[in-house]
């Protein structure tokens, strides 16, 4: 009995580790079920997907892994990133003509380097295209990859940066636009054996735009695909929100939104439809923030506007509620709204919760030498979030405590060529938003992982920006620091369930 019941122990914890099962009910004595309580295993296998980078002449893309230290890991493992590459039944057809051609050997573009210790690479082994990345072992928990890419000049010049992201079945992107001035377009990468068939939703100030172009995309097994959003819609308008559908299948999603003007970055997908919503780490010196909100909910959603500033909740003023009807993308220009501070936008109901997702958009500069960026709604740091591809003084991290005060604790890592992890304590108090001094690894030499835990307290968000000078352009990018992955939920099966093998 003992032995089956360890198997099936050990069988959950396996399927818990590669898909993140959460819980396991089982029924109670009077027919009911209770959830069993549930222990943090670090997770054995991972995959990350990061689109295909600028093929601009005058673009520079690196590529960042790095796994934190976690313990209970594995002592062995192995990942790696590299090309993605089309495989069909038959190995026949040509990938660029639109065929399909036998899986090949890719040259990989970087081997992770052992956990805590980040890794580099270039686009010389991935040849433009997007990239596959799985982690096994040691290297899988909170393994997380940067993707960075300089511009130096013409649509979308600046810096354009994206954290690579697992596959999955459905994406919103509040913020798109098809307008003159933009250039935007969702990548679509399927790591599987099997074709992913997806569609593609554009809602706009008066609902749905209605097209058929977006509807039963087929993205091969192991490849790419880029959609050009404009494709998909007959009228011009610059806020729009995309909605990806995966039929069957799994991907993984970005927008490339370049503007011809005001320079150019990744979007990275909205956290899920929810009552309330955070969107940390406005720079303190941003120019303009435009919020673009769309619910998917049968009914509007009225929400309170609230910054989180380094001495706590402000209403910014004429912007205190933004009312977002069923099916439509609302947008509205906050200005200045940082004036010179830290500052993170906190959304909330103010009567009936609905769920909405959301973004910003962020522009630092002026005149000719204008910048953007974007920040998501994102998910809390949870126990640990993190970030790839500092550099010493080009870094800032912004976190903010919405509602409760918390601790943080913030580590630097190793360096990629050198150099020794700095770990300091913070506290965050509740409303805030804090810039951290963050240390910078002791020797530094390269580029170093931030990560972030939670002490104590209530939840915390966070953002990393990145910051660099193209031809005079003070470019920067923000991602987003959720959860990272590193651990889930197995429940504990105290119970003797060996009956069921009668």
């Amino acid at each position: 009995m003992k032995r089956t019941t360890l198997s099936l122990i050990a069988g959950t914890a396996a399927l818990a580790a590669v898909t993140g099962l959460a819980a396991l009910e089982t029924p109670d004595a009077a027919g009911t079920t209770t959830a069993e309580a549930a222990v943090e295993l670090p997770v054995e296998r991972t995959s990350l997907l990061c689109p295909a980078p600028s093929l601009s002449d005058i673009a520079e893309t690196s590529y960042t892994s790095f796994t934190p230290v976690t313990k209970g890991t594995a002592s062995d493992g192995k990942a790696q990133l590299q090309a993605a590459t089309e495989e069909s039944a038959d190995g026949t057809g040509d990938a660029k003509k639109g065929g399909n051609t036998k899986k090949k050997t890719a040259k990989p573009v970087l081997t992770p380097k052992k956990p805590g210790t980040p890794a580099t690479g270039d686009t010389s082994g991935a040849d433009g295209t997007a990239l596959v990345g799985t982690a096994e072992g040691k290297f899988a928990p909170g393994w997380t990859v940067q993707e960075t890419t300089a511009v130096a000049a013409g649509s979308g010049r600046g810096l354009q940066g994206v954290t690579c992201t697992a596959p999955d079945t459905e994406f919103w992107f509040p913020g798109v636009g098809t307008d003159a001035d933009r250039t935007d377009y969702v990548h679509l990468t399927n790591p599987d054996d099997g074709a992913a068939v997806v569609d593609l939703e554009l809602y706009g100030k008066d609902g749905a735009v209605k097209s058929t172009v977006g509807e039963g995309i087929t993205v091969p097994p192991h490849s790419s695909k880029s959609v050009l959003l404009s494709t998909l819609a007959d009228q011009q308008q610059a806020d729009l929100t995309l909605h990806v559908n995966v039929r069957s299948g799994r991907v993984g999603a970005a927008v490339q939104a370049l503007d011809a003007k005001n320079g150019g970055d990744w979007l990275a997908a909205s956290a899920d439809p929810a009552g309330t919503l955070v969107l940390p780490g406005i720079p303190k010196d941003a120019t303009s923030v435009r919020l673009i909100a769309f619910t998917p909910a049968d009914s509007d959603a009225d929400l309170k506007i609230r910054l989180a500033s380094p001495a706590g909740l402000i209403t910014p003023a004429g912007n205190e509620t933004l009312h977002v009807k069923s099916g439509m993308t609302t947008a509205v220009d906050l200005g200045e709204v940082t004036r010179g501070e830290a500052g993170s936008l906190v959304l909330s109901a103010t009567d009936r919760s609905v769920p909405v997702v959301a973004a910003l958009r962020v522009i630092r500069g002026k005149g000719d030498k204008q910048e953007t960026a974007f920040i998501p709604a994102t998910a809390p740091v949870g126990p640990r979030a993190t970030a790839v591809g500092n550099g010493a003084k080009d870094t800032t991290l912004s976190v903010t405590a919405p509602t409760t005060a918390a601790r943080v604790k913030v580590t630097s890592s190793a360096g990629s060529e050198g150099g020794s992890a700095v770990t300091k304590t913070y506290p965050i108090k509740a409303g805030t938003t804090q810039d951290l001094d963050i240390p910078a690894p002791a020797g530094l030499k390269g580029t170093y992982a931030l990560t972030v835990e939670s002490v104590s307290g209530g939840p915390v968000y966070a953002s990393r920006t990145l910051t660099a000078t193209e031809s005079g352009v003070a470019g920067f990018t923000v991602q987003t620091l959720p959860d990272d992955r590193g651990t889930v939920a197995v429940p504990e099966a105290d119970q003797d369930l060996s009956v069921l093998q009668k």
